[in-house]
């Protein structure tokens, strides 16, 4: 029995990052590293705080 378990990845997108830009970068992550969109915020300021996560299985002994 396999137990499921996270990796994650904070990033920040300071003010004034084009959102093709963002778009882009998030992009690679996903298709490169097998990260996915767990949280996406927006602040007032435009600024941005990601948060990407990624399977972590880890095999369980069997006796």
């Amino acid at each position: 029995m396999a137990v499921l378990d996270y990796s994650y990845l904070d990033l920040y997108l300071p003010r004034g990052t084009p959102r093709e830009a963002a778009r882009q970068m998030l992009t690679e992550h996903a298709e490169h590293g097998d990260w996915e969109l767990e949280r996406l915020r927006l602040y007032p300021d435009g600024s941005r705080r990601v948060r990407l996560r990624r399977k972590i299985i880890r095999a369980a002994r069997t006796m």
